[in-house]
């Protein structure tokens, strides 16, 4: 079954360990890929702002290596950033590439920053990661969760979607979630977030915000870190990520919100715990959990990537 999955952190590592994108020792490569059927991969730039002298700089860095990636293995996956290029990259046999910021720290307050990396091949980006920033606060604790979007994070959801570009708000304040849903004229996304009422975690989303989510045609990515999977405590931080977790997530969220919020958003190479599913080759595992627990091939389609197709759309 074709696979969309909206967030790895992939990029990051092939610049800091000097790893390659064709076949690696991470969680995502094109062997891999192949191997799992992907139709397209986003892959995020990966910034931790505090660890950096300039989070522009070093995000274009990371994005001039991973485009070089690209290009040296052009025969087999393509840059994207719309849905005619995915159709195309379809054609072609070529896996999709769509590239992401995940911190908007990334444009440094700075809207001509976020208009040079929609021309070099940006679509979507995170509000925040997880600190506070010139846009906006992050959900990374409960403190900060009733401050809204900045003066700043105004401006830059108002040009993100005069560039039809995605806004993802995986790690941002609930406050801020809301003013990005209310201010932004297209759908939004949370590319890797699961559900606050099958795991109290302040990065996951609650049952309201998933419904206004759906209502706003946007999607939910279901990431496979066990802090925002398990039901109770860790029992550590190596505890494995399992199928039944994330059905248990990918069932609420269906009867609270609809089928189509739903997508994947695995956060391989982000994630330092185990996972059911290995690597981005075993997608099928899921896929098969879904179907042997009662959902229709239909319904699995929307997850795996027909709901992001649908957002790529309407968006890019």
């Amino acid at each position: 079954m074709n696979v969309i999955d909206l967030h790895c952190d992939t990029a990051s590592l092939l610049l800091e360990r000097n790893e390659v994108l064709k076949k690696n020792s991470l969680k995502v490569d094109i062997e891999r890929l192949q191997k799992g059927e992907a139709l397209a991969q986003f892959f995020a730039m990966y910034i931790d702002s505090k660890k950096v002298e300039s989070s522009f700089e070093y995000c274009v860095t990371m994005l001039d290596n991973f485009k070089e990636e690209l290009a040296v293995n052009s025969n087999t996956i393509s840059l994207c950033q719309n849905y005619d290029d995915l159709m195309l990259a379809q054609e072609e046999h070529k896996i999709g590439a769509f590239l992401t910021i995940e911190e908007g720290e990334a444009i440094e307050g700075d809207i001509e920053k976020l208009r040079y990396f929609k021309k070099q091949g940006i679509s979507l980006m995170t509000i925040t990661w997880n600190y506070e920033n010139a846009l906006g606060y992050s959900n990374f604790e409960w403190k900060d969760q009733y401050k809204g979007l900045k003066k700043k994070g105004f401006e830059v959801v108002e040009e993100m979607n005069t560039l039809k570009m995605l806004i993802d708000v995986s790690h941002l304040s609930d406050a801020g979630f809301e003013d990005v849903v209310a201010h932004s004229k297209a759908p939004v996304v949370a590319t890797h977030s699961n559900s606050r009422a099958m795991t109290p975690h302040p990065r996951n989303l609650s049952d309201k915000m998933l419904k206004t989510l759906a209502n706003k045609g946007g999607i939910t990515g279901i990431n496979f870190f066990n802090n925002f999977l398990v039901e109770g405590e860790l029992k550590d931080k190596l505890q494995i990520s399992t199928l039944d977790e994330m059905l248990r997530h990918i069932k609420h969220i269906r009867d609270v919100a609809g089928i189509e919020v739903l997508g994947l958003g695995s956060d391989f190479d982000g994630i330092p715990n185990p996972v059911e599913i290995e690597d981005c080759s075993q997608m099928f595992k899921l896929s098969d959990a879904l179907l042997s627990n009662g959902f229709s091939t239909d319904e699995v389609e929307k997850i795996f990537y027909g709901n992001s197709l649908r957002v790529i759309k309407d968006v890019l």
